[in-house]
């Protein structure tokens, strides 16, 4: 079953409840939880205790996705913060992909990925990689059998607004064949620009985890544009 997993980065916070009320209300499994410091993306967006905040308000599972430098330093406090799904960036792994400057080193990188999974599984919930655009997506060929999801952007992470990059379907389609291969089980989550009339291209490169922001979140009738996703998405 296709997933979808609205960010309420785009949400008007003056009517968050309401707002995650019609998410619920149009079908969708998941509120989208961006979390930006400023660091690994030049945005600062919200912390631990929003998401203590928004867990009161829904019983929708909290997918967390942290833009941060040091995911280390946050994977408990979000779990006891009440979120299911914690996605950490490839990139800032030791070794990622140069990101910050360091030395490449694929092996190190899936090391840590490794490590912090575990940790994140211990703590009973799923665990989730997230890579940039120009990441090359072979090197998740080695995270799968550890991890539930890999989130690939379609956009440079940082704000919400921007348009798909055409070239993610063609990565979506690589993951999808080397999940078949890892871990079949693999969720594949898609986040930057999806809206209704591009959702099923998407969908057909193998994605099956859909994150959407402005397109569901922006404006009024976020129950009837859920619904339209969901439809989308059956």
């Amino acid at each position: 079953m296709n997933i979808l997993s609205p960010s309420i980065l785009s949400a008007d916070f003056g009517r968050l409840r309401e707002q995650i009320q019609g998410l619920k209300d149009g079908g969708a499994q998941c509120v989208h939880f961006d979390v930006m410091d400023g660091h690994f993306v030049k945005e600062i967006s919200f912390g631990e205790p929003v998401l203590r905040d928004v867990r009161k308000m829904t019983d929708l599972d909290l997918d967390v996705h942290l833009m941060v430098t040091n995911p280390e330093e946050h994977i408990s406090r979000f779990a006891q913060g009440g979120a299911d799904i914690i996605t950490f960036h490839y990139e800032v792994m030791p070794g990622g992909n140069g990101a910050y400057g360091g030395t490449r080193d694929p092996e190190q990188a899936a090391a840590e990925v490794q490590r912090l999974a575990e940790e994140i599984h211990y703590l009973g919930l799923k665990a989730g990689v997230s890579l940039k655009p120009r990441t090359p997506v072979e090197e998740m060929a080695a995270l799968m059998p550890h991890i539930d999801l890999i989130l690939v952007m379609s956009v440079e992470p940082g704000f919400g607004g921007q348009k798909y990059m055409p070239q993610s379907t063609e990565r979506i389609r690589a993951l999808r064949a080397l999940a078949d291969q890892y871990n079949p089980a693999l969720h594949i989550e898609v986040d930057g620009g999806i809206k209704l009339d591009n959702v099923r291209e998407v969908l057909d490169a193998g994605a099956d985890m859909i994150v959407a922001g402005s397109a569901v979140l922006g404006g009024d009738d976020v129950r009837e544009k859920t619904q339209s996703f969901m439809e989308a998405l059956a």
